[in-house]
């Protein structure tokens, strides 16, 4: 089974999971990349992934039901979903011999979904590498949730992220924490995969522990930053953490 970055719009990857002659579909915001890249490997997509709502995530749905009769599987009642899903659920796609753990993200949307299996994590917009999602309709309390749940995953889970922000992210990351080694390695090493026109995903969980600074907000250097930001006291925990994502939606 291989797993494939389609780009779409500016910054949008929707994952493909397939063999020589069936798909799984994560995501697949827009139809046109979608349906180009599976008639070029004449490949049927069995399955569609849902993370959350947002138009960039569902908007290619129905045009590719209207060629292909794939299961979709999503929490919103989303047009063309055929499974329900809540937190805690099992999907299991016999075509590839997948099964993933359904994982309650809420944060940046209240319906976000995580899917967890085969040593990876198809995250949507809950995480980000160096960075997590804005929070558009759920509470810095629910997202430090989400993402300590993500956090106590396995540490060499591959993390599949929707979107790349890589960059971007390193920015803010390294006005967070400029001392971390780590996140200078990372930098260059996003810095040449983008030059090669090459995603900087996945990436490990592992590596994301010592370089994301949304998921470093127990670290009292970052607490330090934060309220130095702020002018104000902050505690290691939710509170370092809701300052942090309140200093990048500044940036």
């Amino acid at each position: 089974m291989n797993v494939t970055a389609i780009p779409a719009f500016r910054d949008n990857y929707v994952w493909a999971l397939h063999d020589d002659r069936s798909a799984v579909l994560v995501d697949p915001g827009e139809a046109a990349p979608i349906l180009a890249w599976l008639d070029q490997r004449r490949l049927n997509p069995v399955a569609i992934l849902v993370t959350h709502h947002h138009g960039d995530h569902i908007g290619g749905i129905p045009a590719l039901l209207a060629r292909y009769a794939a299961a979709v599987y999503a929490r919103s009642d989303i047009p063309g979903r055929t499974q329900p899903l809540a937190g805690g659920d099992t999907v299991a796609i016999a075509e590839l011999g997948l099964e993933f753990a359904v994982l309650a993200s809420p944060g940046h949307t209240l319906d976000h979904l995580c899917y967890h299996g085969h040593g990876m994590l198809f995250c949507g917009d809950t995480l980000f590498s160096c960075g997590c999602g804005r929070l558009f309709e759920g509470s810095p309390a629910q997202m430090h949730a989400s993402l300590s749940r993500i956090m106590a995953l396995p540490a060499e889970t591959q993390i599949y992220c929707a979107h790349e922000y890589t960059l971007d992210n390193l920015d803010f990351a390294l006005q967070a924490e400029p001392d971390n080694p780590a996140l200078h390695a990372r930098l260059a090493q996003a810095r040449a995969l983008r030059a090669q026109g090459q995603p900087t995903l996945p990436v490990s969980l592992a590596q994301e522990l010592a370089t994301n600074p949304f998921l470093r907000f127990d670290l009292p250097a970052l607490a330090v930053a934060a309220a130095k930001h702020r002018g104000s006291p902050v505690q290691p925990g939710l509170e370092t953490f809701a300052a942090l994502r309140a200093w990048k939606d500044e940036a």
